[in-house]
């Protein structure tokens, strides 16, 4: 007898909640593929036929907002910003963990500020007809991603904050 987990209501809803968790991660690497190959082939039309692609810059700056904002959630979440630990030591484990969850959620709070200002300044982008110079692209685009992927990152670190008060073992470090 064999059990068929696909038709399992709670483990489909656990891949799906998986997938998209996992979502900005795989943006962020279909991106970087693209700003590899893109970039590839800018060098290849330079050298050979000295002719670049027009718009690798603006596709290089659209691209790498792409790759930091779609990563920042999940970096977030797993914890593992770059950081300076110089007064590690002058904590204990119990203070650590409060200074961490201090730490994340003002983090969290200040973050939604700038979310907010750069939805603001989509928003106005919008209002003006603001493209991009060569693909003619509107700009706010960019602008309501990157607000979103803020807002994402600031909610991170509110729930991080949260979760070390109710349940300090399911916090990732």
């Amino acid at each position: 007898m064999t059990s068929d987990t696909s038709s399992n209501p709670v483990s489909t809803r656990s891949s799906l909640l998986h997938l998209l968790a996992m979502a900005p991660s795989y943006l962020a690497a279909v991106t970087l593929f693209l700003l590899m190959a893109m970039t590839f082939f800018d060098v290849i039309l330079r050298s050979v036929a000295n002719n670049p692609i027009e718009s690798a810059t603006e596709l290089t700056r659209l691209f790498m907002a792409i790759i930091v904002f779609s990563s920042l959630p999940m970096v977030t979440w797993k914890g593992k910003h770059i950081v300076v630990d110089l007064m590690d030591p002058m904590f204990s484990r119990a203070l650590a963990r409060y200074r961490d969850l201090l730490v994340d959620l003002v983090s969290g709070v200040v973050l939604l500020w700038p979310a907010w200002r750069v939805f603001e300044l989509a928003e106005r982008s919008r209002s003006y007809g603001d493209v991009t110079e060569y693909l003619g692209m509107p700009q706010f685009y960019i602008g309501w991603f990157i607000a979103i992927a803020t807002f994402v990152t600031a909610i991170v670190l509110i729930v991080r904050a949260f979760l070390q008060i109710v349940a300090p073992k399911k916090v990732l470090t």
